[in-house]
């Protein structure tokens, strides 16, 4: 086997090992967003690990599509808005979830904080 081919298994291996830490942090981070933030509910494991799926998802579509960081810090005050955006939209895909306006705007604010303080990318 070539030097490539084990580098390249290498680092899929550790893209993967990476989406699945970064998954995790994003449930958690979701978890403690709902939980402290008013306007913004989610009920049960289940639901939380489909929102940080749902979240992963959309998150991965706007870069792809616009080649932006949609994290509540990641680009100022437009990034802020997206990952309020993001974090309303989901409500529509979890059923368990259930987020105000002001609900997104405070849960941004709350992911950003929290983002800075748990390593990894978490929206």
């Amino acid at each position: 086997m070539s030097n490539e081919r084990r580098d390249t298994r290498t680092q899929d291996s550790q893209s993967w090992v990476g989406v699945i830490i970064r998954f995790i942090v994003s449930a958690i981070v979701i978890a403690i967003a709902a939980f402290l933030t008013p306007g913004f509910a989610i009920g049960g494991l289940w639901s939380v690990l489909i929102a940080a799926l749902v979240i992963t998802i959309i998150d991965y579509i706007i870069f792809r599509i616009a080649k932006f960081d949609a994290t509540p810090f990641g680009r100022g005050i437009t990034g802020f808005i997206v990952a309020a955006v993001v974090i309303y939209v989901t409500q529509f895909f979890v059923p368990a979830m259930r987020v105000t306006a002001i609900g997104a705007i405070l849960g941004a604010i709350v992911i950003g904080l929290i983002d800075i303080v748990i390593p990894g990318k978490t929206m």
